[in-house]
């Protein structure tokens, strides 16, 4: 059955470009984009799994929203969290320059927040040390089979595998998906303790990473990469990114290489916006020169 909700989010508002972060490829089997501009997402929220459907309204100057499934409920009432309702962009103010204009041309994307922090922590774990490439699909993999089908009209569509299905991946799966036994261990023990870090949603940035953290091979930037998106987190940096420093470090200081004490030191008078500046540094396109090989893909299937 279907559940409807509109909403006017009050200021302005890129549906598209707020969402993108949650999607993990562009196969990503529990995201979707379609012609009309809607984006779908299959969840599984504290009510059960669900489906929902955002398409933006410009000209009536709202979102509409579509649920289906037992966490429907839940999906709706927590659109406006979802589309940057409690996000606060005012509170980064910047001096003229190239920041200010991306930060101007921007405005319309705002920091999502999910309120699920298992569902961004698994695909950050699988992400660890490797190509997109290779996250994206054993992520692809491991939904098809043993995702669950999508509720209501989302063809194709899975649900991420709840915390006890993950911790029953047999051993085989996960390096036929490419996943070697450092990452499928810490998504074990992450999903172990998902009550606990689910708890994290409702944290503070210090608290939050100190949770997350807390559980072997867990990390900076895995615990930044899922509160991000969980919590909205302005101020949580991916450190250890294999891009963000030297990114950082030619923006803010004109320097081609960095390492993370080096980006860090740059980003701190911006605290605790850091992770919205890292963010408006990508939109305004700079690029360090770029020196060395490539991180080539790994093939744990035949290892």
């Amino acid at each position: 059955m279907e559940a409807v909700r509109r909403w006017r989010p009050g200021f302005p508002l890129d549906v598209a470009r707020t969402l993108l972060p949650l999607r993990r490829g562009p196969a990503d089997p529990a995201y979707r984009s379609t012609g009309d501009g809607a984006v779908w997402r299959a969840s599984r929220t504290p009510g059960g799994i669900g489906t929902l459907r955002v398409l933006p309204r410009p000209a009536a100057g709202e979102v509409e929203a579509s649920a289906w499934g037992p966490g429907a409920e839940w999906l709706l009432d927590r659109l406006p969290a979802l589309l940057g309702a409690e996000d606060a962009p005012e509170a980064l103010v910047l001096p003229p320059g190239p920041l200010r204009d991306a930060q101007r041309r921007t405005a319309g994307v705002r920091l999502t927040r999910t309120g699920l922090v298992l569902e961004s922590l698994v695909p950050a774990i699988l992400e660890q040390k490797v190509t997109t490439d290779e996250a994206y699909r054993a992520w692809r993999l491991l939904l098809r089979d043993f995702g669950t089908p999508a509720p209501g009209p989302a063809e194709g569509m899975r649900v991420a595998p709840s915390a006890r299905e993950w911790a029953l991946v047999p051993s085989w799966e996960w390096h036929r998906a490419g996943v070697d036994p450092k990452r499928s261990g810490t998504v074990v023990r992450a999903v172990r303790l998902a009550p606990r870090l689910e708890e994290a949603s409702a944290m503070g940035h210090e608290e939050a990473f100190a949770r997350l953290t807390a559980v072997p091979g867990i990390g900076p930037w895995t615990a930044a990469e899922t509160l991000q998106r969980s919590n909205g987190d302005p101020d949580a940096v991916s450190v250890g990114d294999f891009h963000l420093p030297d990114l950082v470090g030619w923006a803010l200081a004109g320097r081609p290489r960095s390492d993370d004490a080096q980006m860090l030191a740059l980003l701190e008078p911006y605290r605790p916006q850091r992770h919205r500046v890292c963010r408006l540094l990508l939109a305004t396109a700079a690029h360090a020169p770029r020196y060395g090989p490539r991180l080539t893909p790994n093939d744990h299937r035949h290892r």
